[in-house]
């Protein structure tokens, strides 16, 4: 099966998408948008705001508290020139709370923009943050990957990274929408429920939703928990190679509490996911269990799933031994043994045809690029049937990509 799925032809998961469908803008009220719903097979429309009657009763909802962080920094040369700097993830510290709180000095990889003019040297910026100036500099000290590792300093001890990314830096948009940020994407492009700074691009399934419609859902009897999968620059890296094992996956990291597996356990056939974010997240807590439940995880380097470990493990006959209930409870005493209240791991998973759903039982999206890992996911849930709901959606005028429209599907 893994040879199957990664001799898969990224050619198969195109369609025609023009500029014109892609939404620039959100709507003014968030909820108004469009829903596709997909519910065994059969495709109606409805919109966002009519959620709550969509879903099963009883459902557990799980959604991706990350918090978009304005992560660009732009410096200029004493020629001229411009360089933009991308913060895509903490370097040292590596923890992102840690690191946002640092005061005087941090480092972070990053993607450079007009790297050809920023040969060598410190760039340098002089900022007035609380009505008092600060020099804030940047020095590549080495490559890491596809990333340069950047030490930034700044020679004011009262005042934080988070701080400085406040007041210095620009909300990241997606390159798609092929215009600058804006004021109002300040708003607009975070959750209503983002709490926990660390992405570089948002969830957007979570887009669409509105204190009214949490309202309704609460009076349906959904539940609510909450996921912390960090967001990176990755999820918009578009599949160049012919086949998908030619392509590598970005590391994502993700945060869990105890209280949300144990609710995961509760509700074993009625998990929605918000997004393809909180999608990975849950499947790999399957995998990162798994390796606890066979006495495999023996230090925090395990607590991490590959890029094609879901495909490599061998089918066990057992079945019921590795049902995700006895799974999630291995998991569960894992964190009681180490004193854990927040399971905090890391993950490259690609979920494509071929792959089996564990946890997740329906989900929330939007509509993605062609060509994309995320339609990939999406294919792997609904199978042949996401071409049948993209014509649908392109014959019934829905708008497309972050800003646009969404969809329930319940295989």
């Amino acid at each position: 099966m893994i040879e199957e799925t990664k001799k898969i032809k990224i050619s198969d998961y195109d369609y025609p998408l023009t500029d014109q469908r892609i939404a620039k803008y959100p709507l003014k009220e968030r909820d108004q948008s469009k829903l596709l719903v997909y519910k065994k097979g059969e495709i109606s429309q409805t919109h966002f705001n009519q959620l709550p009657a969509e879903l099963p009763q009883d459902s557990l909802l799980i959604r991706n508290n990350t918090r978009v962080i304005q992560a660009r920094l732009h410096f200029h040369k004493e020629t001229g020139a411009l360089i933009e700097v991308f913060c895509l993830e903490p370097a040292a510290p590596t923890d992102y709370q840690l690191n946002f709180q640092m005061k005087g000095h941090t480092s972070w990889l990053c993607m450079i923009g007009n790297l050809k003019k920023w040969k060598q040297g410190t760039l340098k910026s002089n900022l007035t943050i609380n009505g008092k100036p600060l020099t804030l500099t940047a020095t590549r000290k080495q490559v890491v990957g596809t990333s340069h590792w950047i030490d930034f300093d700044w020679d004011r001890d009262d005042i934080s990274w988070a701080e400085i990314l406040e007041v210095y830096g620009e909300l990241p948009i997606p390159p798609y929408l092929n215009r600058k940020t804006e004021e109002s994407d300040k708003k607009t492009y975070q959750t209503v429920y983002s709490k926990i700074k660390g992405s570089v691009a948002a969830p957007t399934a979570g887009l669409h939703f509105t204190p009214k419609v949490f309202e309704a859902l609460e009076k349906r009897g959904v539940e609510i928990e909450e996921v912390t999968l960090h967001v990176g620059a990755g999820t918009f890296k578009p599949v160049k190679a012919a086949h998908i094992e030619g392509h590598d996956m970005h590391t994502e990291y993700i945060s869990v509490t105890r209280d949300t597996i144990e609710r995961l356990l509760a509700h074993p056939d009625k998990v929605i996911a918000v997004g393809t974010t909180s999608v990975r997240t849950l499947e790999s807590l399957y995998y990162i269990g798994c390796k606890i439940h066979e006495g495999l995880a023996q230090d925090s380097k395990d607590i991490h799933v590959e890029q094609w470990e879901p495909y490599e493990r061998k089918e066990n006959p057992n079945k019921e031994e590795w049902a995700p209930t006895v799974v999630l409870q291995s998991l569960l005493d894992y964190m009681d043994s180490h004193q854990l209240e927040v399971l905090h791991a890391s993950t490259q998973i690609i979920i494509a045809p071929g792959y089996t759903y564990h946890i997740v039982k329906g989900m929330i999206t939007n509509f993605h690029q062609p060509k994309s890992t995320l339609l990939l996911l999406v294919s792997a849930f609904v199978g042949e049937d996401w071409k049948k709901m993209y014509d649908f959606a392109l014959n019934n005028d829905f708008r497309f990509l972050s800003y646009g429209d969404s969809s329930l599907l319940l295989p």
